[in-house]
């Protein structure tokens, strides 16, 4: 019997995606922008760091098929820090959408502090 022939009636089944792979992915998304440096700890509500979607820096409140996303940024001295955001946002917004296929309504960005050290040359 031809398992081709069997398989092409079946319906495909389902895809579920772990809160975790939408925090992963936002996370390493900012991180990739050139001039953040780090994710900032989640230090402002009811200590955030215990409620679910949330992690690394990262914020993830999902409803429906609608994604809202909070970026705890530690960023670069010498860097416009709005030209950042911005890419940050866009970058974010592009990875969800494309590689989740979630709609982003929003991502909002909370610089929470800014990178003074000296590069190693």
């Amino acid at each position: 019997m031809d398992t081709t022939e069997e398989n092409k009636d079946r319906t495909p089944g389902t895809t579920t995606m772990a809160p975790g792979v939408l925090l992963t992915l936002a996370r390493l998304t900012a991180l990739s922008v050139p001039g953040v440096v780090a994710m900032a700890p989640i230090r402002s509500g009811v200590n955030r760091l215990f409620r679910r979607g949330s992690g690394a820096g990262v914020q993830i409140d999902i409803d429906g098929g609608e994604v809202a996303v909070d970026l705890f940024l530690i960023v670069a001295q010498d860097i416009n820090v709005r030209e950042v955001s911005r890419k940050v946002q866009t970058e974010v917004v592009r990875a969800i959408e494309e590689m989740i296929g979630m709609d982003v309504i929003r991502v909002d960005i909370h610089i929470e502090d800014i990178d003074y050290t000296d590069p190693v040359d």
